[in-house]
């Protein structure tokens, strides 16, 4: 069993240091158990970075709120969403389950923040008013993202018994990399506008399993991940 503090000084031993931005991908099964429950990892984080230092964390949408139009649905279930499904809500909205649970233990936790998009992070720490200062509607993982400016601040990358593919930084490299034929996903995200809720259009280039790029091998985001970490 892990106690808090020793999750702690393994972290200072990978190189995590007192006001660094990191972004973390973690797997609170891969981790093991805890003391105290999963809230202790995020703890230690902070422990190691201080008030100084930032935490976020990729937290992104429930089901069905950006999957209106992709293709990927039937059109009976697109007529059942579009009728039923309510306008999204950053502040209250739960965290993709396919994220992990960490991510919800995080954003559900006192003096975290997240942005107001379906592409939404979790932030906690100095640099949280920075890194969620309003970013685009379409491309929201590109030029003026939170990841643009997480790599501004030479942020780290950790992933703590997370899979390897799932690197959403590696979206920003896809969206500003200059390759033709890159995809791009038109569909409709539920907002409030004016009291009201309204199906707001949205495009990105393909953040999906398809990838980006036709071209793209499949687990792509591993293969790059691995290769940074031998």
């Amino acid at each position: 069993m892990y106690s808090r503090g020793r999750l702690a000084n393994d972290l200072r031993g990978l190189g995590i240091k007192t006001a660094d931005t990191v972004m973390l991908y973690a797997s609170v099964r891969a981790v093991g158990e805890v003391a105290g429950g999963p809230d202790q990892i995020h703890l230690a984080f902070k422990d190691v970075l201080t008030a100084e230092g930032t935490l976020m964390m990729y937290a992104s949408c429930p089901r069905y709120y950006d999957e209106v139009g992709r293709g990927n649905l039937t059109k009976e279930q697109e007529r059942e969403i579009l009728e039923k499904l309510p306008a999204f809500d950053a502040l209250t909205a739960r965290s993709a389950r396919d994220n992990g649970t960490l991510v919800e233990f995080l954003r559900t936790y006192p003096d975290s923040r997240v942005n107001r998009h379906v592409a939404r992070f979790v932030f906690c720490g100095k640099q949280a008013e920075h890194l969620m200062s309003p970013q685009p509607w379409n491309y929201a993982l590109g030029s003026d993202s939170p990841l643009e400016r997480f790599l501004m601040l030479n942020g780290k990358i950790v992933l703590l018994g997370s899979d390897h593919d799932a690197v959403t930084f590696l979206h920003y490299a896809e969206h500003v990399a200059d390759i033709p034929g890159k995809r791009i996903v038109h569909y409709q995200v539920p907002v409030m506008e004016d009291g009201r809720r309204v199906w707001r259009d949205m495009e990105e280039f393909d953040t999906s399993g398809d990838g980006v790029h036709a071209n793209w091998p499949d687990r792509f985001f591993a293969k790059i991940a691995d290769s940074l970490t031998r």
